[in-house]
């Protein structure tokens, strides 16, 4: 019960998962990671949806640096832009 007033009152999941996908995307604040921090603790369900997005994220790096294609950083730029648009941040 405790756990669920707590969840409700500091982080919805809602926003918790937005925030994990702005951490990716760019860095967050420290009030921001420490409100998704706590939030991951109580959370089981977020908690199992950040470690899979750090398993996805470490997929997709070593994929890209085993291949010999170069990544332009200006289009990863205009997606991150893209992606902060569409999520309104």
């Amino acid at each position: 019960m405790i756990r669920k007033i707590l969840h409700i009152l500091f982080l919805p999941c809602s926003e918790a998962t937005l925030l994990m996908e702005k951490r990716n995307a760019q860095t967050i604040s420290a009030k921001e990671r420490r409100r998704l921090n706590l939030h991951i603790a109580i959370c089981k369900w977020c908690k199992a949806y950040n470690e899979k997005m750090k398993l996805l994220d470490k997929i997709f790096r070593k994929t890209f640096s085993e291949k010999d294609t170069e990544i332009n950083e200006v289009e990863i730029q205009d997606f991150k832009n893209k992606m902060l648009d569409k999520l309104n941040f």
